[in-house]
């Protein structure tokens, strides 16, 4: 009998965490307006929102950080951070910044200007918010595999070839400033990008001249995806893996709170250092001086040593293999997810667990609150609140794809609160034909609404 997978970490330390009534629940969720954003972490048992600053840090982390150096400009915690992206990430140049957003905004301010394209594999909500507050357009090329939930196809993130190369020959050059690759592909439910994918669109990039961007947030999870799935990799370790992935690459943004296994911190790292010059100046403005922005030392300390243990296998193997669980899990109950199942959380498909809830009431924040009147399990909308209205016609958009994320911190939970947390979501399924009745919108905001929208029962 083959072993089954088991965590590479012990506990050391315990948080409480409180169960409520479905009373106190329904309460709570009213005075929120039915945005789980707006619900205070107390009132939350187990906490899917997102995996992002919510994971554990280890001990060499937290011994990192008692050597951090406050200076203001060039302190030791810099050069410990510079050295770590130089070897693992192989870039000369990176500015610090406080969250991946703000390396967005950093770099974008570089890069975007008003009336440019962007062509991308489903740009994240925040890197769409940036394309659009410059009054840019966010071009989705993502695979057509992608959007078929009962399809198994090992690389779904993926560009369509195609589809980038019409973005080019349909349009001006002057206006793609970039190419963008989000690795791995949250909005398609956490899905890889293929090394071959990689090549193939550094291939077009070339051609026409125009620099690759990837959003990394996710980028060791990507990588260990090639190592299981695409052929040649099988052998490399994950950090020979990722220098291949990002020789393809031409600048990055990176959330460091997601794949570096820390609380706070981003940057943005590029190869040109006239794009680096340009950037420092906006980095001044809106972060911080270069050698720390918005960082303290003891954080940038920690996310040089999160990288590193963020990119050996043992780390990868466990985080994703809890993911796999909770998947296996829900399938074996026969919810609909999306498939093969991701890296980072388990998507699950709102239009075919409510089909009885029409696009206008927004089955994936439905199905979401559901889920945490039911058990207290917080989890998030990927869906048509979270895209947004079309910024010229104040539509809203209703993507092809309707999820509730199910995020799993790293080294957080056991698997008992995985099984808490698909027992809670069959309960749901169990009365799905009941849920006839979403939500509607009452107050919004013009962009990234989804983080303060109001919403009331229809």
């Amino acid at each position: 009998m083959n072993l089954p997978y088991a965590e590479t970490y012990r506990i050391k330390m315990v948080e409480a965490i409180k169960t409520s009534s479905r009373q106190e629940r329904e309460k709570w969720l009213k005075e929120a307006h039915y945005n789980l954003f707006n619900l205070s972490s107390d009132k939350v048992f187990i906490d899917l929102l997102t995996d992002s600053g919510t994971g554990a840090m280890s001990d060499k982390q937290w011994a990192a950080m008692m050597l951090g150096d406050e200076s203001y400009a060039g302190s030791s915690s810099y050069y410990n951070l510079k050295n770590a992206i130089k070897h693992i990430l192989g870039f000369e140049y990176f500015l610090p910044t406080h969250q991946g957003r703000a390396a967005e905004n950093v770099l974008f301010s570089v890069l975007v200007k008003e009336g440019d394209m962007i062509p991308g594999n489903s740009h994240f909500d925040t890197t769409k918010g940036h394309i659009e507050f410059r009054k840019a357009k966010a071009i989705d090329c993502t695979i057509d595999e992608a959007f078929d939930t009962t399809k198994f196809h090992d690389f779904k993130g993926s560009i369509d070839i195609q589809k980038l190369e019409k973005v080019f020959l349909e349009n001006p050059l002057e206006k793609i400033p970039f190419i963008i690759i989000t690795i791995t592909n949250n909005n398609a439910g956490g899905q890889p990008v293929s090394m071959q994918n990689l090549r193939d669109v550094r291939k077009i990039a070339d051609k026409y001249g125009v620099p690759v961007v990837f959003d990394s947030a996710r980028f060791a999870e990507n990588a260990y995806f090639i190592k299981k799935r695409e052929a040649g990799y099988a052998d490399k370790t994950i950090k020979e893996i990722v220098a291949e992935m990002y020789s393809y690459a031409d600048a990055m943004t990176m959330s460091s709170k997601k794949d570096a296994i820390v609380n706070i911190g981003g940057f943005i790292a590029m190869k040109s250092r006239e794009i680096y010059e340009k950037a420092t100046v906006f980095n001044i403005m809106f972060e911080g001086f270069i050698t720390y922005g918005g960082m303290a030392g003891r954080d940038m300390n920690a996310l040089a040593q999160g990288l590193d243990e963020g990119t050996e296998y043992e780390t990868l193997h466990s985080r994703i293999e809890q993911v796999a669980h909770l998947g296996g899990l829900l399938k074996s109950f026969g919810i609909p997810v999306q498939e093969p199942f991701g890296g980072h959380a388990i998507f699950v498909d709102a239009k075919r667990f409510l089909p009885n809830v029409p696009k206008e009431e927004f089955p994936a924040q439905t199905l979401a609150i559901e889920l945490y009147l039911e058990s207290g399990v917080r989890g998030v909308e990927i869906g048509a609140i979270m895209a947004d209205r079309d910024p010229i016609t104040r539509e809203n958009r209703f993507p092809e794809l309707e999820f509730v994320r199910l995020a799993i911190p790293r080294r957080t939970y056991t698997n008992n609160h995985i099984n808490y947390v698909a027992v809670a979501l069959k309960n749901v399924f169990d009365r799905r034909n009941e849920i006839k009745k979403g939500v509607k919108i009452v107050k919004e905001s013009p962009i990234l609404r989804h983080f303060t929208v109001e919403l009331d029962k229809v």
